[in-house]
């Protein structure tokens, strides 16, 4: 019986063992909670420009699902994703990171600046004096300021604006684009190519019309009116380009003819001589600031450029009629051309020691070229062009044309002179010997004085 006893004891001491091991381990599951998720991440940058790409960085615990949002409408599920911005603003971006013990949210401020950004068109033809064309492809800005990089440190507040290098080089141009949010600088150089010279152009005044014109030397044939000289009929040209003004003479109201001078845009128009008895022919001392001009009483006059001091018939001869002159400043020597006598003389600048050269010859036209001493005049009584030496000597023709010649210029650069036909309507061209003569332009109303600029 007492065996009986120990057995049972025994057995049941077992089921009690067995039932508190399970209610402790039952107890113990039942108190278990799951951590809580920890909402983490990290930005490659927290300023940026608009366009400009951010890499996100979750670095969340526990979690197992994410939420993120960018602040300006945008949203994704990703782990780690990347963004852009289309705009200019501060973005609150957040991300929710939910796992089994529950959701947490992080926050981070994003700054967009705006992009700045500019091409230039045809920007591997770019040259001097020609207006660059710059296009802003900046994004998210609502000012801009521009600076050109030049010597005169040139800037612009336009959106798109165009700039005008005066020389070649390499410049460093910059553009800052701004918004009430920051800004950005972009920069990049330009190179500006040498300006291409440009075309002379040969000036003349067609008495028949009452315009003065110019004719572009480029080939194109282009003619531009630059003076209505209505009233204002004349045969004399000269240019002065140390002060780029254009003189004319004027005889249309004798005895009263006026020298004129204006800008070569036609503007500006002033008489500096008046009360002239018929002034043909003028010539400049520009260095010497001096103007000379005929007239057909037989005076050979001088005054200061802007027509101040003149001295009236400072050299005259009686019983001529002058109609050309030429001047010869480096040896202190003027040309002075008489029909009437039909006589070419040299005379001294201050109007002594008139010498004979050339006689028997009749024309309006004189040049001296004092780069290969040569002087070239125009023979009405056999319709010939001529050159010769500055005494008059080895007279040589250069055209056989037959016209009236007022106007006459020499292109030393060129080896190229110039003239013009008063009966054929024509302006000509042809090295200095005469030879590869060009017709330049017909149909001109009686041209007279020409005056070529460079």
């Amino acid at each position: 019986m007492i065996k009986i006893k120990f057995m049972t004891t025994k057995y049941f001491s077992y089921i009690f063992i067995a039932l508190l091991s399970f209610t402790f381990f039952t107890c113990e599951d039942d108190d278990t909670v799951p951590p809580q998720s920890q909402a983490e991440f990290t930005a490659s940058a927290t300023q940026v420009a608009v366009g400009e790409e951010i890499q996100f960085t979750n670095n969340s615990q526990n979690a197992t699902a994410y939420a993120w949002s960018f602040g300006d409408g945008t949203t994704s599920n990703q782990v780690s994703p990347r963004k852009t911005y289309e705009t200019s603003n501060v973005f609150l971006v957040s991300l929710v990171s939910t796992g089994a013990g529950g959701s947490t949210i992080s926050n981070m401020e994003i700054t967009v600046t705006p992009a700045s950004l500019f091409s230039v068109e045809n920007e591997e033809d770019l040259i001097a004096t020609i207006p660059v064309q710059f296009v802003n492809i900046s994004e998210g800005a609502d000012s801009y300021s521009w600076n050109f990089g030049d010597a005169d440190n040139s800037t612009s507040t336009e959106e798109n604006p165009e700039f005008a290098y005066p020389s070649a080089g390499t410049f460093t141009v910059s553009l800052t684009a701004s918004s009430a949010f920051g800004s950005q600088i972009f920069s990049k150089d330009v190179v500006i190519g040498e300006a291409p010279e440009a075309p002379a152009e040969l000036y003349y005044m067609a008495i028949g019309d009452e315009y003065i014109r110019n004719l572009i030397l480029d080939g194109s044939g282009t003619v531009n009116d630059v003076y209505d000289a209505v009233g204002k009929g004349g045969v004399g040209m000269a240019y002065d380009e140390v002060n780029e003004k254009l003189y004319f003479s004027d005889f249309d109201t004798y005895p009263f003819g006026n020298i004129w001078r204006m800008n070569l845009d036609g503007t500006g128009i002033e008489a500096i001589a008046t009360n002239i008895g018929d002034p043909y022919a003028i010539a400049l001392d520009v260095a010497g600031n001096k103007i000379y001009w005929v007239d057909d009483e037989g005076n050979v006059s001088k005054a200061n450029l802007d027509g101040s001091n003149p001295e009236i018939g400072f050299f005259n001869l009686p019983g001529v009629n002058w109609r050309a002159i030429s001047l010869d400043v480096e040896n202190g020597k003027m040309y002075v051309y008489d029909v009437n006598i039909e006589e070419v003389y040299e005379v001294n600048l201050d109007g002594t020691n008139p010498n004979v050269i050339i006689t028997g010859n009749y024309g309006y036209a004189l040049l001296v070229d004092t780069v290969n001493d040569k002087i070239y005049f125009d023979d009405q009584n056999d319709d010939l062009l001529k050159v010769a030496n500055l005494d008059g000597s080895n007279i040589q023709t250069i055209d056989a044309e037959g016209t009236r010649i007022y106007g006459m210029q020499i292109d030393h650069e060129a080896g190229k002179l110039y003239w013009s036909g008063r009966d054929s309507g024509e302006l000509y061209s042809a090295n200095l010997d005469g030879t590869d003569r060009v017709v330049l332009r017909t149909g001109i109303a009686s041209p007279r004085g020409i005056a070529l600029i460079k």
